[in-house]
């Protein structure tokens, strides 16, 4: 396998406003390709409309920029049509699950083998701030001015309830651990989903300011990796066990609570009741925000169950090519 390097990948002068959290995905971006190893002609990046979909312009590799909200309906086309190439859609929260939601939650569903990332900043950045489908009940936007009274969409709920099979979750800040899910997203089979929480400096800056440097995230996130105890906090000193239904937070060591206590990540599991109560801590409720590989389960993809059902349907046919194909039926000479 050639080595390459991020610079193999990078292409033209972005251009995002200073601080925008596309600068840094873009960087990890470029790193983790690089890290994967497919060549830049055996990739193919497409994306929808907005902010982060200018992305496509700043990568060396097929790239192509569509429609508002059907990234993922080109990049299934471009997957069936290839299934050798590696296909990475870009999508806002606005571009992914507002227009886009219906191709959205039926690429989970197909289990089409796309690396599907969501660039989710909580607002409409390229139209001027505009709430958007994850923008908090009550947040105060251009077209919610006394406060949006809808409720938002949580994308690892949309992601599980459409059957999804692989989700993942990390900080544009946060170089490495966006990397190691971007790298985890490339050799999931299958659909895969990657949110990337990232602040709009311009119209929501702030959005996720309790975890968006490192110290923040050592308090108040929980890095989930398989196998491993599901602890968290400066010096791993607070855990998660289960309770009743739902989740609950210890300090170990405290009332009688050990290492042996605590809850043990299974990414594999095939019920996913663990895995979205661990997507769906957030802060507001005493809980670390869950950060890396949430769900990872091996199920078939589309392109392949699609291929497979060709070649089986064609070998049982009398014909395998369009001369065969006209020789089934009765032929006449005209002479």
């Amino acid at each position: 396998m050639s080595e390459y390097t991020a610079q193999d990948y990078k292409k033209g002068q972005p251009r995002w406003c200073p601080g925008c959290g596309d600068h840094f995905f873009l960087a990890s971006l470029h790193k983790a390709m690089a890290e994967v190893g497919v060549a830049p002609h055996d990739m193919a990046v497409i994306s929808g409309i907005g902010c982060s979909s200018r992305l496509p312009y700043y990568v060396s590799t097929y790239a192509m920029q569509t429609i508002h909200g059907r990234a993922a309906s080109i990049a299934t086309g471009a997957k069936v049509a290839n299934p050798a190439l590696t296909v990475w859609q870009i999508s806002g929260d606005g571009d992914g699950l507002a227009i886009g939601g219906n191709h959205f939650i039926h690429a989970m569903r197909r289990n089409i083998d796309i690396n599907m990332i969501l660039l989710n900043n909580r607002i409409y950045g390229l139209t001027k701030g505009q709430y958007s489908p994850t923008s908090p009940r009550g947040f105060v936007s251009k077209s919610s001015p006394y406060g949006t009274v809808e409720d938002p969409f949580r994308p690892a709920e949309l992601c599980f309830g459409a059957r999804g099979h692989f989700f993942a979750r990390a900080v544009a800040t946060d170089g490495p651990g966006t990397i190691d899910v971007l790298k985890a997203a490339y050799h999931h089979k299958g659909a895969s989903v990657c949110e990337i929480l990232q602040n709009c400096v311009i119209f929501n800056n702030g959005a996720y300011d309790p975890i968006y440097n490192k110290e923040g995230r050592k308090k108040n996130a929980i890095y989930v990796r398989h196998g491993e105890k599901l602890v968290f906090g400066e010096n791993d000193e607070y855990g998660l066990v289960q309770e009743g239904f739902g989740l609950k937070v210890v300090k170990i060591g405290e009332n009688g609570v050990t290492l042996d206590d605590i809850l043990v990540h299974d990414a594999h599991c095939e019920d996913n009741t663990l895995q979205l109560k661990l997507a769906m801590m957030d802060n507001e409720h005493g809980f670390p925000v869950a950060l890396g590989v949430i769900r990872d389960v091996e199920a078939p993809t589309y392109e392949a169950s699609v291929a497979a059902q060709i070649a089986d349907v064609s070998s049982k046919k009398k014909y395998h090519n369009f001369m065969e194909l006209l020789e089934t039926n009765d032929i006449w000479e005209v002479k």
